[in-house]
C-alpha cells in the first residue's frame, strides 16, 4: 500500500451531472444541471480500458448524477466503444427504470445497483426535485427489475444509527430481493454539510446487530461485514498483510467533460484555492494510462499519500482500511494529510469493533 497502482480495477464514468432527485444528503454540486458526457470522452477511456479488460476482470461503473437521466440512446452510445470483456455497472435511484430500461440492461449486460435507504419511513431524505417523496417511484423501478428476473444490488445510507435499525434494514432488504447490500453511514462531504458524528457505542452496536441479522439468514452478500470477517480471519491465521494490495487503486473518475479525478469520485466538480479542480488530466488531451502513470505528481495526491503514511505509523486499524478515503479527509479536515475522520470512526473502526463485539458475544463457551 505505497503509492498508486498504474492499472485500476475499475473506472467510474459520469454520463451526466443531472439527477432527477434532490436527496438531502447528496454531495453532488451540479445535480440540477444536465451536463452530458460527449461520446469522444467514452472513446478515449475505452482505448485504455479495453486492453486492461482483455488482460483480466475489469469494470466500468456509470455513476452520476443519475446515470439513467442521460437517456437510453446516449448511454448506449457511451457504452458502445467498450469491448465485450468490460463489465458495466450502474448506480441508480431506480425511479426511471421501466420495461424498456430492463431490456437495455439485458442487451448491454449492465449490472444494476439501487440506492434506497430501507422502508418508506427511512427514505425521508430521498425526495424529488419538487420535494415530494420518491419511495413509490423507487419501488416501481425495483419491481420492474424483479419482473424481468434481473439481479440487483442495493446501497443504503444510514443517517442515525439506533437500536433495532440494523435488523429492520436487513429484513427489509431480504424481502426487497437484492443479492448484495452495501451500508453507508452518512458522510459529511461535498455540498452535504450535515454533521456525521455519532456516539461510538451506538455505531458499534449498529454494526454488531447487522452482523447478527446477517448470520441468522445470510442470503445477501453484505459488503462491509464480509470484508470485516475476512480481515479478522486473516489476522487470526497470520495472513492479514496479504489482504491489501501493494499499491492503492487509483479509482479514476472520469467526469462528464473528460477530466480525471483519482482516489475519490466525490471530489469531481469541486475546486479549491490550493488544489485547483483536483484533476490529474483530461482524457481528451492525454491518454488515461498516461494520466494514471503520473497521477501521484498531482499536488493534492502527494499530500494524501503523506496522510496515508501518517495513518500507517499511528493507527492500529491501518491494515483494515488502508488509510481511509481522500474526500473524507478533505471535506472533514480541510486538507489531505490529516488522519482520523468521523468517517473512519463510523465506517471503519466501529465497524470492525462491532464485528468483533458480535463474535465475543456469540463465542462458544469454553469446554
Amino acid at each position: 500500500m505505497r503509492g498508486l497502482a498504474a492499472v485500476p480495477s475499475y473506472v467510474v464514468m459520469q454520463p451526466t451531472t443531472l439527477c432527477n432527485l434532490d436527496c438531502a444528503y447528496c454531495y453532488l454540486p451540479f445535480r440540477a444541471a444536465d451536463r452530458r458526457m460527449p461520446v469522444p470522452v467514452a472513446e478515449a477511456v475505452a482505448a485504455a480500458v479495453n486492453p486492461w479488460a482483455a488482460a483480466g476482470r475489469f469494470s466500468v461503473v456509470w455513476h452520476g448524477g443519475e446515470p439513467l437521466a442521460a437517456g437510453r440512446e446516449h448511454l448506449a452510445a457511451l457504452i458502445a466503444p467498450f469491448g465485450p470483456e468490460v463489465e458495466h455497472h450502474v448506480q441508480t435511484n431506480a425511479t426511471l427504470i421501466d420495461d424498456a430500461w430492463c431490456a437495455f440492461f439485458v442487451e448491454h449486460g449492465v449490472r444494476v445497483s439501487v440506492s434506497v435507504d430501507g422502508p418508506r419511513e427511512r427514505n425521508g431524505d430521498r425526495v424529488t426535485r419538487g420535494g415530494g417523496p420518491a419511495y413509490d417511484r423507487i419501488l416501481r423501478g425495483v419491481a420492474a427489475l424483479r419482473r424481468h428476473g434481473l439481479p440487483f444490488s442495493a446501497l443504503a445510507v444510514v443517517g442515525r444509527p439506533e437500536p433495532g435499525l440494523a435488523t429492520e434494514l436487513y429484513d427489509y432488504f431480504l424481502e426487497l430481493g437484492c443479492d448484495v447490500l452495501g451500508v453507508n453511514i452518512e458522510e459529511t462531504e461535498g455540498v452535504n454539510l450535515r454533521d456525521n458524528s455519532h456516539d461510538a457505542p451506538l455505531v458499534t452496536a449498529f454494526w454488531a446487530e447487522l452482523v447478527a441479522a446477517w448470520r441468522r439468514e445470510p442470503r445477501i452478500h453484505l459488503r462491509e461485514v464480509e470484508w470485516s470477517l475476512r480481515y479478522a480471519g486473516a489476522v487470526l491465521d497470520g495472513s492479514a498483510d496479504d489482504l491489501l494490495p501493494r499499491r492503492l487503486d487509483p479509482i479514476p473518475t472520469v467526469g462528464h467533460d473528460g477530466s480525471v479525478i483519482v482516489l475519490s469520485p466525490e471530489l469531481a466538480g469541486f475546486t479549491d484555492v490550493r488544489y485547483g479542480d483536483f484533476a490529474s488530466g483530461n482524457v481528451l488531451a492525454t491518454p488515461l494510462a498516461e494520466i494514471l502513470a503520473h497521477a501521484d505528481r498531482t499536488p493534492w495526491v502527494g499530500e494524501f499519500l503523506a496522510g496515508v503514511e501518517a495513518c500507517r505509523s499511528s493507527c492500529p486499524y491501518f491494515g483494515f482500511c488502508g488509510g481511509g478515503h481522500a474526500a473524507n479527509r478533505y471535506f472533514e479536515l480541510g486538507r489531505f494529510d490529516g488522519t482520523q475522520t468521523a468517517h473512519c470512526r463510523n465506517s471503519k473502526i466501529h465497524l470492525l469493533e462491532g464485528v468483533l463485539e458480535h463474535a465475543r458475544d456469540h463465542q462458544s463457551p469454553a469446554a
